[in-house]
């Protein structure tokens, strides 16, 4: 299974620029596996990511913002789902992975 990070890297705005970084730093950190993919510069790429966020997560306009996480072909959510499941230290259940061996998961309260 292959995490799938669509982000644009040329985008104009700062605020998308540093949700693209926080995500994919926190995966590299943590060596989750996973491919950037590219909307800027790809429209097979950015076509696919608007065609498979579920409708009920796309904005107003109907046109999803980056970064957008997916597991193969699973969407997983966007950065502010991201975000919360780093809060609530459950990332690996968020992303559809196992935990890796030895890491300590949170019983649930």
């Amino acid at each position: 299974m292959v995490i799938k990070v669509f982000v644009a890297t040329s985008s104009g705005s700062t605020a998308i620029k540093k949700k693209q970084q926080e995500v994919v730093g926190f995966l590299e950190a943590n060596k989750i596996d996973f491919q950037q993919m590219d909307i800027a510069g790809d429209e097979d790429n950015r076509n696919w990511m608007r065609e498979n966020v579920p409708g009920e997560k796309k904005p107003q306009n109907g046109i999803p913002l980056p970064p957008q996480i997916f597991n193969e072909e699973r969407y997983c959510g966007d950065f502010e789902s991201f975000f919360s499941a780093k809060e609530e230290n459950i990332i690996y259940s968020f992303l559809g992975l196992a935990p890796p061996p030895g890491t300590e998961v949170c019983p649930a309260i």
